[in-house]
Order: structure tokens, then C-alpha cells, then sequence
């Protein structure tokens, strides 16, 4: 017995030694920025100045803080716009790409791609420029005798857009889920469907999407979090939220607070504002989930 509790002993031993650096590294990088931010979300903060403690200001502030208010539209839009796109562009890609071909692998490298790149200041300066007055997006259109000379970025009814469309782009990490899910349902189903008579329609809602609904889940929690978060596209394209504040999104409004502004301790009660958003939509996702996924398996 002695010697099962030294053998467990070591295993723990050795377990703990192998996962330290990732502890220290949470809690060095992780854990105590966050500490640190909260208290400063309780302080007049400018980066240049000591902290002084002003107890709730920051957060009352807000309340009449009419730019934050306008950064939550154009945030919510974004996400509540871009996520659902983003989701079923990969999953009609995932579904293409089901079918075996010769091709396959570089079809699915290929459109997995613009994931790997489309977060990069570089994709952005890229989109960025395509979106000029004298851009390719105007060239194109010209091509077919339309409008070649529309402002798309400085269009508050285009301008959001822009950068929606750049995060359907990047549907690639969604689609690989996806396709992984798409080939772990038994083939025998679609059988049994199709000696039934089923349509392809009919087969796809009645078993594709719900055995795909805890991947479609995981996606919807994921990507919402990425839309809620969004920050380079839309530093790099609009700078500022032009026009008219349409393209501030909340990450780029805390970024401006705490280095344009000066303002580090509104921009840390910012963040901790948008933690607590992002809890909150993925409680209602994980209370609404006994509702519309399905977890009885395959068989």
C-alpha cells in the first residue's frame, strides 16, 4: 500500500512539474493584469500620473459617456451580423469540401487560409485599400457600367460592412470544425434516409444540422466571443470609428480612451465592463442550450 501511495506521489509530482510553466505563465500574464486592471477601473489613472482612488466614478461615467453608448451599437452589430455569416458560409463550405476529390486537401488549405491571415495588419491595409474610392471593389463594379467612384469607408450605411465582411472571410478555423463534425455522423443515417424516399432538404434538417448542433454551439460560443473582441480590422481601416462613430467598436473606444485619451483608468473599468457582457451572453447561450442542441449521439 506504502508503495501504490509513493508511485501515485511521484506521478503527482511529476504532473505538477510538467504543467508549471503554464501556472506561473497564467497567473504572471493572466491573472494578476487582470488584478491589477480591476483595481485600476476603481481609479483616476493616466498612465503619466499615480493612481487615485475614486471609488464607482468610472463605471457611473459611462452611463452618460454618449460615444460608449454608440461603440455598443456598432460592436453588437458587428458581432450579431458577422458571427451568424461567418457560421453558415463555413458550414456550406464544410459541406462542398465532404465530398472526397483529388483536390480536397488544397480546397480545404485554401479557404482555411484567410483564418491564419485575416487577423494580420497587413490583410487589413490589403482591405483596406481594396475599399478606396479608386479601389479594386470600384474597379470591379466599373467593369459592369456601376458606380466606381462610391466612398464605401466613408459611408455610414457601408462603412461596418467593411469590416463584416472581412470577418466572414475568415470563416476557415469554423469550417475545419465543421467538416470534422460532418464526418463523424455514420453514413448509415443517410442511408436509412434515402431508402425512405428522404430529400437531400429534408435529410439535411432532420439529421445533418441537429448532430451538428453541439459543434454549432461551440462555433456560436467561440465566434461570438472573437466578434465581441474585434480590434485590429478596425483600427487599421477606419482608425477612428469614422463615420460618424459607426465603425468604433468597444475595443477600439477602450484603446482610445487609455492611449489617445489618457484615460487608463476608464479604458481598465471598460474592460471589465465587456468581461462581464461577454459572461453574460454566454450564460443565456449555455441556458438556451438544453433547448435547440441536441446531445443524444449518433446512434
Amino acid at each position: 500500500m506504502k508503495a501504490i501511495k509513493q508511485f501515485i506521489f511521484k506521478d503527482n509530482v511529476a504532473a505538477v512539474i510538467c504543467a508549471l510553466p503554464f501556472i506561473i505563465g497564467f497567473i504572471v500574464f493572466l491573472v494578476v493584469p487582470m488584478l491589477i486592471s480591476l483595481y485600476y477601473s476603481f481609479t483616476d489613472f493616466t498612465l503619466l500620473n499615480n493612481p487615485s482612488f475614486v471609488g464607482l466614478r468610472n463605471y457611473t461615467r459611462m452611463l452618460d459617456d454618449a460615444r460608449l453608448w454608440r461603440s455598443f451599437k456598432a460592436t453588437f452589430y458587428f458581432a450579431f451580423t458577422s458571427v451568424p455569416l461567418r457560421l453558415i458560409f463555413a458550414l456550406a463550405v464544410a459541406m462542398l469540401l465532404l465530398k472526397a476529390s483529388r483536390m480536397v486537401g488544397i480546397y480545404r488549405a485554401m479557404y482555411y487560409l484567410p483564418s491564419l491571415l485575416g487577423g494580420s495588419v497587413a490583410v487589413s491595409i490589403l482591405w483596406r485599400r481594396m475599399f478606396f474610392v479608386d479601389g479594386t471593389i470600384n474597379s470591379l463594379l466599373g467593369l459592369v457600367g456601376l458606380n466606381r467612384n462610391f466612398n464605401w469607408l466613408g459611408n455610414t450605411s457601408t462603412a461596418i460592412w467593411t469590416l463584416i465582411l472581412l470577418a466572414v472571410w475568415q470563416f476557415g478555423s469554423s469550417m475545419l470544425i465543421f467538416l470534422a463534425s460532418l464526418k463523424q455522423i455514420p453514413e448509415t443515417l443517410y442511408e436509412a434516409a434515402s431508402i425512405d424516399g428522404s430529400s437531400k432538404s429534408r435529410t439535411f434538417f432532420r439529421i445533418t444540422l441537429p448532430l451538428l448542433t453541439p459543434t454549432i454551439f461551440f462555433n456560436l460560443v467561440m465566434q461570438m466571443i472573437n466578434g465581441f473582441l474585434t480590434f485590429t480590422p478596425a483600427f487599421i481601416i477606419t482608425r477612428t470609428g469614422a463615420p460618424a462613430d459607426t465603425t468604433l467598436v468597444y475595443t477600439l473606444y477602450m484603446y482610445r480612451m487609455n492611449f489617445e485619451f489618457s484615460s487608463a483608468g476608464y479604458a481598465a473599468a471598460m474592460a471589465w465592463v465587456m468581461l462581464a457582457i461577454i459572461a453574460f451572453f454566454t450564460f443565456i447561450l449555455f441556458i438556451t442550450k438544453r433547448f435547440w442542441v441536441y446531445e443524444g449521439g449518433y446512434s
